[in-house]
């Protein structure tokens, strides 16, 4: 759906509207796996200031150009717990009454509200083109803090909880295939090389 039709819920102040929001960001390349940024823990973020709504821009430029639902800062390099989402809840996010949530948590931690088992396709900008089926909680609450330092807890279900949960795990130092077994690790390792990413990406030495 182009994003001049989209139903957009701020669930947290994004310091405008996402045009003003892009055009004060500055798209940079996605780091892919391999690189050690995306395998080490995140450090918290401790200074809430002009360089941290900086890199909130320039994380949403960087979805935007990348075409993804939500960005953790180590996927442009920066090792700090802060990510952006402009996802739905909804699977189905071509339905017309669709409505799309955008914000953006410092120092996420996720609680799960429903251990129901949801399995399904997830995919990767670290890993460009493979998806695969993962198993996550369906409904979560995020807590962390906005760009001023205020503290803030925000509920998800579905494809939205799915990317909280996705998000936070790679500030951890995990990516989605780390939910999978070895053998099938493999097998989407080997499909990616296969694939051109459609995106701009730091190739790793």
């Amino acid at each position: 759906m182009p994003e001049d039709e989209m139903r957009i819920h701020y669930d947290v102040s994004t310091g405008g509207e996402l045009p003003a929001q892009y055009a004060k960001g500055e798209s940079r390349p996605i780091t892919v796996v391999g690189n050690p940024v995306l395998h080490t823990p995140c450090g918290d973020v401790t200074e809430f200031g002009a360089e941290l709504a900086q890199l909130v821009a320039d994380m949403f430029a960087t979805m935007r150009t990348a075409r993804g639902v939500g960005l953790a800062a180590n996927q442009i390099g920066v090792p700090l717990r802060v990510f952006v989402y402009l996802c739905p809840e909804s699977y189905d996010r071509d339905q017309e009454d669709t409505v799309w949530h955008a914000g953006h948590v410092v120092n996420p931690v996720v609680t799960v509200l429903a251990d129901e088992p949801d399995e399904h396709a997830e995919g990767c900008l670290s890993v460009p083109g493979p998806a695969a089926e993962v198993r996550r909680a369906r409904r979560v609450a995020v807590r962390g803090r906005d760009l001023e330092g205020t503290e803030i807890t925000l509920e998800g279900s579905d494809l939205l909880a799915r990317c909280f949960q996705h998000e936070t795990d790679h500030l951890n130092g995990r990516l989605y295939l780390d939910h999978l077994s070895e053998e099938r690790r493999e097998e989407l390792l080997a499909e990616m090389r296969e694939s051109e990413p459609r995106y701009p990406v730091v190739e790793n030495a």
